[in-house]
């Protein structure tokens, strides 16, 4: 299926960028990676673990007998293998970096392959993945957070006033909190994706997300940027958007 895409990041309120993008779509491949870990560690996080997803989805291409750090589930798809193995490869590069002033550091991560017909999605954290189809905006992901998981529980009230909203249990560099989970589904010709960190997601409501995702990808992204930053949003915000033609 033939795709068009763009990917943007903006450093918002903040002094220092820690979110990374990946926009790769000669693989069929693409990122938003949301650093954690103080002014230096999110941001080499980040920039590791869409690095890291990169190369080893690039290897696997030219490699496909290549070693791989987890092995491979059978009630997984190749596509599925093969991601949930990238972000493990991820979450060992940043552990072991994990010294000195960079002991604290992780990413959170959201990742979509697009392979014929389908789209493998993988994430850990906060980071999201929402589809645009029939102008309805739906999330495919489910934050890994004390947020979603007191939802789940039906002990939610309003989420923009919770205090903890954004507090995450998972990451690539915790050790026993990294695990990414894995989904795949159907593309349909006109389909609309957008990958974010928080900062784009948090400030606007699906009405608005809608709105900027019928745009062509690039108007999208800044569309979309311009829209969280004069929402008074605080943080980085980073996205990219693949529309499927």
């Amino acid at each position: 299926m033939n795709t068009l895409s763009f990917g943007l990041s903006h450093v918002g309120r903040r002094s220092n960028n820690e979110d990374a993008l990946l926009d790769a779509r000669r693989l069929g491949l693409f990122a938003v990676a949301d650093g954690l870990g103080g002014y230096e560690g999110g941001e080499i996080a980040s920039k590791l673990t869409v690095s890291v997803l990169e190369s080893f989805v690039e290897a696997n291409a030219r490699d496909p007998q290549g070693t791989w750090p987890i092995r491979e589930l059978k009630s997984r798809t190749f596509e599925e293998n093969l991601l949930a193995a990238a972000s493990a490869a991820a979450h060992r590069e940043i552990a072991s970096r994990r010294t000195g002033n960079l002991s604290q550091m992780g990413s959170t991560v959201v990742a979509a392959l697009l392979r014929g017909d389908k789209l493998t999605v993988m994430h850990c954290g906060d980071s999201r993945i929402y589809r645009l189809r029939d102008g309805v905006v739906t999330a495919l992901t489910r934050d890994h957070s004390v947020w979603a998981e007191m939802e789940a529980a039906g002990l939610a009230g309003d989420r923009a006033g919770f205090a903890w909203k954004n507090q995450i249990t998972r990451a690539l560099g915790l050790d026993g909190h990294s695990t990414a989970d894995v989904a795949t589904f159907e593309v349909k010709r006109g389909d609309v994706y957008l990958l974010c960190s928080d900062g784009l997601y948090d400030p606007l409501e699906a009405p608005r997300l809608a709105a900027g995702l019928r745009l062509s990808p690039e108007d999208a992204c800044r569309d979309l940027v311009v829209a969280a930053f004069e929402a008074g949003g605080h943080d980085n915000i980073t996205c990219v958007v693949v529309r499927c033609e």
